[in-house]
């Protein structure tokens, strides 16, 4: 799995905490991590969390990436900007019960942690046990376990509702605003993991045409 690591400016000075965790638990199980930054706080290309968004549609739409952990301050805002995006299932993750439950009963494609609020001593066990819990093992599968058909029949109904409710992502690219989506995209690292991961081909084309 192609997992994609999206840091919010407020937090960008935790990117390498962050990216460390996570690569330290699922590169060994066999997943890939792709850091988008913020690097740090002095980064050129500054992320907000409506950016973490925004990218984390153009990802997971693009076939970029399988799976995106971002967050920031609260978590909050990320999540809420990542399920503004089509095909996006972001879940509010705190600590290893919630990425448990979010990914067997959810599924979803997206995280979004809190890197301020409760972000103290001992903070990198915490994001080692979330990936643990949430890259380790199949999702998907229901808890409790004799609930998994109405927890998997419930997933469908909420992506056609999803996809009922949203437009598709080029259309979201053709018509966000530009200098917004160019902001988001503007990451050292972004052409070079973007061109050669993504799938659709319309969506790349489009990013290329806009960045010249």
């Amino acid at each position: 799995m192609k997992i994609a690591l999206i840091t919010e400016n407020s937090q960008a000075a935790k990117n390498t905490i962050i990216h460390e965790a996570l690569t330290d638990v699922a590169e060994p199980l066999g997943h890939e991590v792709f850091n988008y930054g913020m690097y740090s706080a002095e980064d050129a290309a500054s992320l907000t969390y409506v950016m973490n968004g925004l990218l984390t549609g153009i990802l997971l739409n693009s076939g970029a990436a399988d799976f995106v952990v971002t967050g920031c301050g609260t978590g909050m805002g990320s999540m809420l900007a990542c399920n503004a995006m089509p095909g996006v299932f972001c879940g509010l993750v705190i600590d290893p019960t919630d990425a448990f439950l979010f990914g067997q009963i959810n599924d979803g494609n997206a995280i979004s942690m809190p890197y301020a609020k409760g972000f103290g001593w001992a903070a990198e066990l915490n994001l080692r046990d979330v990936y643990g819990k949430l890259f380790d093992g199949e999702r998907g599968l229901g808890y409790p376990r004799e609930r998994a058909e109405i927890m998997r029949t419930n997933r469908g109904i909420l992506k056609d509702l999803k996809a009922a409710s949203c437009h598709d992502m080029l259309t979201v690219l053709k018509t966000v605003d530009q200098d917004l989506l160019k902001a988001a995209i503007a990451g050292e690292r972004f052409a070079e993991y973007f061109y050669a991961n993504a799938s659709d081909q319309e969506m790349a084309a489009y990013l290329k045409g806009i960045t010249g």
